[in-house]
């Protein structure tokens, strides 16, 4: 069980154990270890990819929020001296809140963080990872990160880990200043890197998505619209602020014209971006639990079997869509 790392220096042939701390050393703890890992997330493991920093959850906020490439997100737990048995409680209660995340909120928090989407910083920081074939947020890692470990706290993670097969782990990190001045930061972990990755995804589950449409009421079809348009999620308020009131002057609008009319409402700086926020889009409209969406709006697939196009509203809801856009 790795709980713990010490450092020896070699001087004159023998061995002098170095003991001193950041603090010691005139570092700030938190200011300086949070750099450290904001700029090397590798110190977290080789495949995470650090997106939101202090990202506020139902119960207060987490310090970093991760991705991995195999799209899991990761939830990142940092203490500056001993993780105490009560930080695993509090890192899934984040982790139950966050695995409630769709990729609107995920985007919003990637583009707070390093002003691009959250596919554009993919794609820049990780090599060899087909983003069609990403499964984003299908299971969660925990990843607890202090520098000594409370034997309670390891032991439940190790039988977390053996018995139930959750994506938990603990980074040991070890800071040291040489006699010559060198500084060191080492690290070591409770569960195999490998195995805990093999863990986590095994959990993995894909969102259902259907193109069957809702058969719902008029009104509660009409509710269900204005409670969706009117949430904070950004596809949402491109469906309502422009997708809908372009699918409302034309019979049917094509995916081409689509992309144009976001780049002439300012929400596109061009075409690329316009592509990935209808990719958005259409994400949400083929989910099976928004059946209500594609009970007004009807698309198909023209080319590929995964392109949705040529959109419209279907004629027996234009004047509900009308009336639901102009009260808003």
């Amino acid at each position: 069980m790795a709980t713990e790392i010490k450092t020896w220096e070699i001087i004159n042939g023998e061995l002098k154990e170095i003991n001193n701390s950041l603090a010691e050393n005139g570092r700030k703890e938190k200011d300086d270890l949070e750099k450290w890992l904001k700029t090397n997330p590798k110190i977290l493991g080789e495949d995470i990819l650090i997106f939101g920093e202090q990202v506020w959850t139902k119960s207060g906020p987490l310090d970093y929020l991760g991705i991995d490439n195999s799209g899991n997100l990761v939830i990142v737990e940092l203490k500056r001296d001993k993780l105490a048995r009560e930080v695993l409680s509090q890192a899934i209660d984040y982790a139950s809140d966050v695995a409630n995340w769709d990729i609107e909120k995920l985007n919003e928090i990637c583009l707070k963080y390093s002003d691009n989407s959250l596919e554009d910083y993919i794609a820049d920081n990780f090599e060899n990872v087909e983003l069609d074939d990403l499964l984003i947020n299908n299971a969660q890692r925990i990843l607890l990160v202090g520098f000594s470990i409370d034997e309670a706290l390891s032991r439940m993670i190790e039988w977390l880990s053996s018995k139930y097969d959750l994506g938990i782990n603990a980074i040991i990190l070890n800071y040291v200043k040489t006699s010559s001045g060198n500084e060191l930061l080492s690290r070591t972990v409770i569960i195999p890197e490998e195995i805990e990755k093999e863990k986590t995804n095994k959990k993995k589950f894909s969102i259902p998505m259907s193109d069957e449409p809702g058969n719902y009421e008029p009104e509660r079809l009409k509710e269900l619209l204005k409670n969706y348009l009117n949430n904070n999620q950004l596809s949402s308020k491109r469906i309502r602020d422009i997708l809908l009131p372009v699918l409302l002057k034309k019979d049917k609008t094509t995916r081409e014209q689509l992309k144009k009319e976001f780049v002439k409402a300012g929400e596109a700086t061009d075409e690329n971006k316009a592509g990935y926020f209808i990719a958005l889009i259409s994400n949400q409209l083929g989910q099976e639990k928004k059946d209500f969406l594609r009970q007004i709006i009807s698309y198909d697939y023209p080319k590929y079997h995964w392109e949705k196009d040529n959109f419209s509203i279907r004629p027996e809801y234009r004047d509900l869509v009308k009336e639901i856009i102009e009260n808003e």
